[in-house]
């Protein structure tokens, strides 16, 4: 009887998605974020959530068919941010909402800015660090709200007094001796045990602080803040569980270590030298440089009280040299993965990141690629998101206008499908 059931809900499923509606998309240009062309007027169908053809020519629809005509537009795939913080955004008061705020107020706010990241066309995003991301993930993923898929790192780890110690300028009482659970780690026992935490709170990849920070109430913003062997024991300790590494830093020498210790990305990367970039070249490590993010410290420096004085030199000092770093690292050939550091800047400006990745030296395509196919290598999923193939999840995204001639054109998103469902269309 087991076996007849199971051979009816199998036929079941089968009639369903031979019945399900088609829907043809008629691109007026396309960039698949694969080949790193320019295709003119083809069509692209989906049943479901999945890419099941993609043919030159507008193809006509057949009478149950849904046609999305975006033949005036140019579409790409969804695009990817890998460096996001959902669970916040930059304002005078950050530094005491974690004495203000509750979790239930931190999720609350953060549905407004999963759904801008979205609205801006990037339907993929690694969130690295919060204190609601993860759970912000599941309640996108079970449809109670709208947002981009999220890769989680839950908490991110530091070391006592690091840039993600979460007691840093706290009164000494308040301080206590935040260990592994709460993501502090002294020694490779506790980084073994850091990770397993985070693992065990549903983390989809791990976030180290390698050095110093900007933003943290500290007085570095480079110094190196873990051990080689430390960061050696987080790596191992991630792949067990199938989980990658990414390492902020902004410092060389911490640079040197996370590298050399197996971490996948070097986020920020600001003071990196040749040294750090031939070993980057040499493993294959990611950099997502996070230019928006130098660019919008360095801006808010110059504000009288937006930023507590002892950080305000640190994002002086910084901010301004991501550009210029991106610019060296671009040139030296190292892997470069498109990231914002959104939650530092405003979320839902991801876009700007593309107009800084070309004054930095990079052609509108290259940059492209870096939030499309090269997002999707790093995170592992290539051959689901990424690119515009036939058996890939419809993730596409529409603007008006060429962003091969205007790369600024994907500020202004007019059209996002995710997993083929339809959450913006602009006028169309």
């Amino acid at each position: 009887m087991k076996t007849l059931l199971n051979i009816v809900s199998v036929i079941f499923l089968l009639v369903t998605w031979i019945n399900a509606q088609v829907t043809i998309i008629h691109c007026g240009v396309l960039i698949d974020g694969n080949s790193g062309e320019l295709s003119k007027n083809v069509s692209v169908v989906i049943k479901n959530t999945t890419i099941i053809d993609i043919s030159n020519g507008l193809k006509a629809p057949t009478r149950n068919d849904s046609l999305i005509d975006l033949s005036n537009y140019t579409v790409l795939p969804g695009l990817m941010d890998m460096h996001t913080h959902l669970s916040g955004e930059s304002n005078p008061k950050r530094y005491m909402e974690r004495f203000t705020m509750d979790l239930d107020d931190y999720a609350y706010r953060s549905i407004q800015y999963a759904e801008r990241t979205l609205m801006a066309g990037f339907t993929t995003v690694r969130d690295l660090g919060g204190p609601v991301n993860t759970s912000l993930r599941d309640a996108i993923n079970k449809g109670y709200l709208i947002g981009p898929r999220i890769y989680s790192a839950g908490k991110s780890l530091a070391t006592t007094g690091g840039h993600a110690d979460p007691t840093n300028g706290m009164r000494f009482e308040l301080m206590g001796n935040p260990g592994p659970k709460e993501g502090v780690v002294n020694g490779i026992s506790d980084a073994r045990k850091a990770v397993r935490q985070q693992y065990k709170n549903g983390a989809d990849l791990i976030k180290i602080t390698a050095t110093g920070g900007v933003l943290s109430v500290a007085k570095s913003g480079e110094n190196p803040q873990f051990k080689e062997e430390e960061i050696r024991a987080i790596v191992e300790t991630a792949a067990d569980y199938d989980m990658h590494v990414a390492a902020h830093a902004h410092g060389a020498e911490g640079m040197k270590r996370a590298v050399r210790a197996g971490v996948r990305s070097i986020e920020h990367g600001t003071l990196m030298d040749e040294e750090t970039i031939r070993l980057m070249k040499k493993y294959g490590t990611y950099y997502v440089p996070t230019i928006s993010a130098g660019e919008f410290v360095a801006e808010k420096a110059k504000v009288d009280g937006y930023y507590p004085e002892i950080i305000r030199p640190k994002a002086a000092k910084i901010g301004p040299q991501i550009k210029n770093t991106f610019q060296i690292a671009y040139k030296a050939g190292v892997k470069i993965a498109f990231g914002t550091d959104s939650g530092v800047s405003y979320h839902g400006e991801n876009g700007k990141e593309f107009q800084y990745m070309v004054e930095g030296g990079m052609t509108p395509m290259e940059a492209i690629l870096s939030a499309t196919k090269i997002g999707a290598e790093l995170l592992g999923i290539e051959n689901k998101l990424g690119s515009i193939e036939i058996g890939k999840t419809a993730d596409i995204i529409a603007v008006k206008g060429d962003p091969i001639k205007d790369i600024s054109v994907l500020q202004n998103i007019s059209f996002v499908m995710k997993n083929g469902i339809i959450y913006k269309r602009d006028g169309i």
